[in-house]
């Protein structure tokens, strides 16, 4: 059974820095493209960023230049590294995984995405 944990949330201060990863199990992810979203509290998920097999990048226009997406297909794993953190960017935050769909295509919306962690909490103090 395919598997996604995320890891690596917590508490910090405004302008402060956190490093998610998220590991796969089951099977490799390595030949599809992957992504991240988040859920504030009381809003709908959204898009944040998301990376191809070649690690061709796009992100949201509000994390845009302070976070930035990677893999390592060696260790099955996606990170999100986040810096210059604001309140905003609080939120749980989930990797996905878009198996059905080619792994050279950015994909922004959830419909694409068919494997989904369970989330990591991350709260940003002002």
């Amino acid at each position: 059974q395919a598997q996604l944990v995320e890891s690596g949330g917590g508490a910090v201060q405004a302008g402060g820095s956190l490093r998610l990863s998220c590991a796969a199990s089951g099977r490799t992810f390595s030949n599809y493209t992957m992504g991240w979203f988040r859920q504030k509290p009381g809003k709908e998920r959204e898009f944040v960023a998301t990376i191809t097999v070649r690690t061709s990048t796009q992100y949201s226009s509000s994390v845009k230049g302070r976070f930035t997406i990677s893999r390592d297909n060696a260790k099955n794993t996606i990170y999100l590294q986040m810096n210059s953190l604001i309140a905003e960017d609080t939120a749980v935050y989930y990797c996905a995984v878009a198996t059905s769909y080619s792994g050279f295509g950015l994909y922004t919306r959830e419909p694409f995405y068919d494997y989904w962690g369970q989330g990591t909490q991350v709260t940003v103090s002002s």
